[in-house]
């Protein structure tokens, strides 16, 4: 095989190692835009696709780390086959399959459809978890003293917020967050601008406004940042944006929807002629009702003086009613202690007739004589068990061995054992026994055994 000119041969390893530096360092960054095909989601959270057009394709991959790093801008919508994208990337090459794809970093749907989409897909999980419930919107403050304005800080919008609350309140004070309300940077600077104003003294209400335009250009108000730092701030959020017609996401998160900037500084400042026209009103229907309660008081107070009695005669009568109530209550207390002496005496007569003295003394009598009765029978007792213990002694007595030893009687027992001898033939010659007496006890030896 003729080699040619060529000095250096690569293995397959080290062509693609050159193939990979060449490629990656090449393609560092690029903008492709493409449909999307084959979406593969793994449990890893990884997203793989297929970016094809009309003439070639090229394998895609979205690890999920990379989305949740500063400087990444997360994906509002959800990756669906067919979607048209334009993604940021980076090529990359892998060497053990010869390979080689691109690994994106961020990307947005492309054309109207795409947005209306993503916009669908966000706006259905959004309401899902709650955020656009009107139980969680907090009401707007009747006279807020300090505003503050989420807006760019040139063009029509600001202006128009800022005529309207000098005609409406000009005493209001207004704090504008300056922030670009379209591209890629307005998301996080609108995100940005509404955290601060929660740590800002006196702000009691927030208007998010920008001026209208087509759906790419609302698109930072359709990020899901935006939503949940509206629903996370403390203080009531209006939204201002676009006009009447064109509705966001932050439109249902806010607090309150205004049709337009305008609108919205129309909503959140009272008309302080119509204030000071209600105030002026209320001032002369007080005085008025004041005038009338007092008059009728006074048409009261004459009335019921003329139907008021002199107290004297009153007192009198109290008088003549009081001495007649005790002359009563003394003929009745008379009466009534007549009456109980006389239950009193009865009670004592009836008691004399029960008198219970004649029975304790026949009862003592009684038992006076039981208690003869039962000393003469104890003592009885105590004879008979004497003779009984008396018999039963002389029982025992002529019963025991020791009386039988004194008439003469021995008892013999075998040396060591012990045992009471009865037959010779449980001895033999020179066994010493011992024989037990009435008064003591003697120590032999066997000489001879008769039978």
């Amino acid at each position: 095989m003729d080699r040619g000119n060529f000095k250096e041969i690569l293995s397959v390893s080290a062509l693609n190692d050159r193939i990979k530096a060449l490629l990656e360092e090449g393609f560092a960054q690029v903008w492709v835009e493409g449909e999307v095909s084959n979406t593969r989601r793994p449990a890893s959270g990884h997203v793989y696709f297929t970016l094809k057009d009309a003439k070639s394709q090229i394998r895609a991959v979205i690890f999920r780390t990379p989305f949740g790093r500063a400087g990444h801008r997360t994906p509002d919508f959800e990756l669906e086959d067919g979607m048209s994208i334009v993604c940021r990337a980076r090529l990359a090459v892998y060497p053990p399959r010869g390979e080689y794809q691109i690994i994106i970093d961020a990307l947005e749907p492309k054309g109207l459809g795409a947005l209306q989409k993503a916009f669908e897909q966000l706006k259905a999980r959004l309401e899902a978890e709650g955020l656009f419930d009107q139980s969680r919107k907090k009401p707007l403050p009747f006279l807020p003293s300090r505003i503050g304005v989420v807006t760019s800080p040139s063009g029509a919008v600001i202006r128009d917020i800022l005529t309207v609350t000098r005609r409406r309140f000009p005493s209001v004070d207004i704090l504008i967050a300056p922030v670009r309300v379209q591209g890629t940077e307005a998301p996080a600077e609108i995100i940005q601008a509404l955290d601060d104003l929660q740590i800002v003294q006196g702000v009691d209400v927030i208007i998010l406004a920008r001026g209208g335009g087509s759906l790419e250009d609302l698109a930072p108000f359709n990020t899901e940042g935006v939503a949940r730092a509206i629903a996370h701030s403390r203080i009531p959020v209006v939204s201002a944006i676009g006009h009447e017609t064109d509705f966001t996401i932050a439109d249902f998160t806010a607090d309150l929807r205004a049709a337009t900037p305008s609108a919205a500084a129309e909503l959140t400042v009272p008309l302080r002629a119509e204030l000071m026209e209600t105030l002026q009103s209320l001032y002369f229907r007080m005085n008025r009702y004041r005038r009338q309660e007092t008059q009728r008081l006074r048409e009261r107070i004459a009335n019921l003086s003329e139907r008021l009695r002199d107290p004297k005669r009153r007192l009198n009568d109290i008088r003549i009613a009081l001495d007649d109530n005790i002359d009563r209550m003394r003929t009745t207390l008379s009466h009534l202690r007549e009456v109980r002496r006389q239950e009193l005496i009865n009670s004592i007569v009836r008691l004399e007739h029960r008198n219970p003295r004649a029975r304790i003394v026949q009862w003592f009598e009684k038992i006076e004589s039981l208690g003869k009765k039962l000393r003469a029978a104890r003592e009885r007792q105590d004879q008979q068990w004497k003779n009984r213990v008396r018999s039963s002694i002389a029982l025992l007595d002529s019963l025991s061995p020791l009386s039988i030893l004194n008439r003469g009687y021995s008892i013999t027992r075998r040396l060591p054992d012990g045992l009471i001898l009865r037959d010779p033939s449980e001895v033999r010659t020179g066994q010493e026994v011992d024989i037990r007496l009435y008064a003591g006890g003697l120590r032999a030896k066997i000489t001879e055994i008769r039978s």
